[in-house]
């Protein structure tokens, strides 16, 4: 039996499917197994930078059966706020990480788990380098581009949502003789489109991975019609493709900051003009976010919320916690915070879709 010890965890970044079986999984290694005290920090960081911090003890009779079949995150979250360049009210920019400092230790914090992507372990990072946190990271993103680990939470889910979503346009597709676009999530990275697109037997997968061209497009849809003797199509699209002249498309959200978006109405545009054919598009969006996370993200974030704890009982900080070879492991924070997996073009996914005659608008 370790020390007894009072950890906090806190969920950063956008949300997804399966948050909740790994905060669960946290609490109960946490409080069964070692007799220790969970902290839920709200809002991701946010809930450290006020005083006193907005937290909530975490105790086994919260987690009732439906919590662990949840989507979302009940700790909340938020992907706004980076506590070293903080946006105040009046457009000026202050560094807030020693509020992240005080906040953890008026908590009294042993060590922190950090559930977040990419940009919270680039934070994640600084912030143990320079305020002295003990921290351990569990990856959960749905465009899946955390290094090091084969899943990410709710990465399985945003597919199983997408596929199914290219099903129901297939029927739509089929009836209408048009060319159906499906844009989805994925700004520097395309596996949700490449696994979704391979699963939903798609024509065309466009990543940001692989430049297109509409002319290639074209052609692809010219083979349907002329060697395949079918008389519609499926294509599916992650927000973060460049078309052919560099660009990337990007639409202002209400606060006027550009986010990725608008390839599925610039591809509508553009083939119907370059083919003839009927075509209409849809952006899945959030859609891909919520829901039921899946057996597998709710067994995979379970196992990560046990290894976290059980790396802190070690005393064995800064590590992110990865799924290889169809087990749990660790790896050094620092080998994963700052960096980016993007598709392996030539890796085995890529490789099928290839031999099932997908194009990727790049021929």
């Amino acid at each position: 039996m370790a020390q007894a010890k009072r950890i906090g965890i806190l969920t950063s970044g956008g949300d997804c499917a399966g948050l909740n079986a790994v905060i669960r999984a946290v609490v109960f290694r946490a409080v069964h197994s070692y007799g220790w005290e969970v902290i839920g920090i709200k809002r991701g960081t946010l809930g450290l930078m006020v005083s006193p911090p907005d937290a909530v003890p975490l105790t086994l009779d919260m987690f009732h059966g439906e919590v662990l079949r949840m989507g979302g995150t009940l700790i909340g979250t938020t992907n706004r706020g980076n506590p070293f360049d903080f946006a105040l009210a009046d457009g000026s920019r202050v560094d807030r990480s020693e509020e992240i400092y005080a906040g953890y230790r008026e908590l009294g914090l042993d060590g922190l788990i950090v559930v977040g992507g990419d940009g919270s372990f680039q934070i994640t990072r600084r912030l143990e380098q320079e305020g002295g946190l003990n921290v351990v990271c569990i990856p959960k993103t749905i465009d899946n581009d955390v290094p090091g680990t084969e899943n990410a939470v709710g990465y399985i889910t945003a597919v199983n949502v997408t596929t199914e979503a290219l099903d129901r346009l297939q029927t739509t597709a089929a009836s209408h003789s048009r060319i159906m676009i499906l844009e989805v999530m994925g700004r520097d990275a395309g596996h949700i489109a490449l696994a979704s697109g391979v699963a939903g037997g798609a024509d065309i997968i466009l990543i940001p991975e692989i430049p297109f061209t509409i002319d290639s497009l074209a052609r692809k849809i010219e083979d349907i019609d002329t060697e395949w003797a079918r008389d519609f199509a499926l294509v599916v699209a992650a927000e973060g493709c460049t078309a052919e002249d560099g660009r990337r498309f990007t639409i202002a959200d209400t606060d006027g900051q550009a986010r990725y978006g608008g390839i599925g109405h610039y591809l509508a545009d553009r083939l119907s003009t370059a083919t003839g054919w009927e075509t209409r598009f849809t952006i899945l969006g959030h859609v891909q976010r919520g829901g039921r996370p899946s057996t597998t993200d709710r067994v995979i974030g379970a196992a990560y919320g046990v290894h976290a704890v059980d790396l802190i009982s070690r005393g064995d900080f800064s590590r992110v916690v990865v799924w290889q070879n169809r087990q749990v492991t660790d790896l050094p924070l620092e080998q994963v915070a700052g960096v980016s997996r993007n598709v392996e073009i030539d890796g085995p996914v890529m490789r099928t879709a290839r031999g099932l005659g997908i194009s990727f608008g790049d021929d």
